[in-house]
């Protein structure tokens, strides 16, 4: 078994046919172009940062950028209007798009690439479904606001997660061969898109019942924005980035030999059923705190990875990391500044412009799934 599963390695990475010379230096070619293009989508991130931060409805100079942030953390004399408009609406939006696009593209990638299927990211799987459903019901039922909503959603979030994960592990998620697993992942996506459809229900139901300022409130919430971006957010979120992360990245060797089925993984000595574990709860968590900072931000990370494996010509943690915040911040770009131009001063929030981009991209990945199994 061992020396099988060894051989299944080699030819997943170098081919049947290729000297061991050639596979070396194939792979540091591969190694070297996929560091090369994540560096391009790292210098797109810094830049849409900064255009998010300068520029827009008040523009702001790179000195008096820096001038201003020289103030705010020396106590020196700060520029009127500007000063407050940079740090306390400009940056921590900043900020907290790409902390939240980070989550979002991490997330779907794990789940995209753990189950070997497009469609299993957590916005399609009901995830984010779960964290509106328990939003919209604490903003409803019991007029909650601010860090109680977050929390409702996180809770959310994780109970809905908890519950699709219990209906697929009647059959094999983490045991068993891989068709076996691949069965279960399958059932892990047709329960979560279930859910998904009565949670939705649940939620047109409770927007029904509210008055029209809370469903106006709920509404903003569910269909994601940053209007709400603030220091207190973006703290919460970066620390509990800092911890999930290096998770993902200790996950992400494991993760690449599960590819190859779970009897080449078992004979490789990765624990199957503890590993899927690990990756399930590592998603669901980035997935549900993203959620909870700025509301289920649509299709982001259904669209991070396969952008990402698209432009860098194979699966990865980082490349879809990066995507992820190049599609919110971009949005949010849209949505704030260019979108108010078009529309008679009209602001979308953010998850209006991502679900705009992301349904047709699910209509034409669709397609041609169909056309390559015809």
């Amino acid at each position: 078994m061992r020396e099988r599963a060894d051989n299944a390695l080699k030819t997943a990475e170098t081919g049947p046919y290729l000297p061991v010379r050639a596979s070396n230096r194939g792979r540091s070619l591969l190694s070297r172009c996929l560091l090369n293009r994540t560096a391009v989508l790292a210098a797109g991130v810094v830049l849409l940062l900064a255009a998010s931060i300068l520029l827009g409805s008040y523009t702001v100079t790179i000195p008096d950028f820096f001038k201003i942030l020289a103030t705010h953390f020396t106590g020196g004399e700060k520029i009127p209007g500007a000063s407050f408009i940079v740090m306390e609406a400009k940056l921590p939006r900043a900020v907290i798009g790409t902390l939240i696009g980070v989550a979002f593209g991490l997330s779907g990638a794990l789940f995209q690439t753990m189950l070997r299927n497009p469609l299993a990211s957590p916005d399609v799987i009901g995830i984010s479904y779960g964290a509106s459903a328990a939003a919209v019901l604490a903003i409803v039922v019991f007029g909650a606001s601010g860090a109680v909503v977050s929390g409702s959603a996180l809770g959310g979030g994780m109970a809905v997660a908890a519950l699709i994960y219990g209906i697929s592990r009647t059959g094999s998620l983490g045991l068993g061969g891989g068709n076996r697993g691949n069965a279960a992942g399958n059932r892990l996506v047709l329960a979560g898109v279930g859910i998904a459809a009565a949670l939705h229900a649940m939620v047109s139901f409770l927007m029904t019942r509210a008055d029209i300022r809370t469903a106006a409130e709920a509404l903003i919430w569910i269909n994601g924005s940053l209007n709400s971006a603030s220091w207190d957010r973006a703290g919460v979120l970066a620390l509990t980035l800092v911890v999930l992360v290096p998770v993902a990245a200790l996950l992400a060797g494991p993760l690449r030999i599960l590819e190859l089925g779970d009897d080449a993984a078992a004979g490789l000595g990765i624990r199957v059923a503890a590993t899927r574990l690990g990756l399930v709860l590592t998603a669901v968590a980035l997935a549900a705190v993203a959620t909870a900072a700025a509301g289920p931000v649509a299709f982001v990370a259904f669209l991070a990875g396969p952008i990402a494996r698209r432009f860098t010509g194979r699966a990865s943690l980082p490349a879809s990391a990066l995507v992820g915040a190049l599609i919110v911040l971009a949005a949010d770009y849209f949505a704030a500044n260019i979108a108010p131009l078009l529309l008679d001063g009209t602001v979308l929030p953010v998850g209006v412009v991502t679900g705009a981009l992301g349904a047709p991209f699910l209509l034409w990945l669709l397609v041609t799934s169909n056309r390559k199994d015809a």
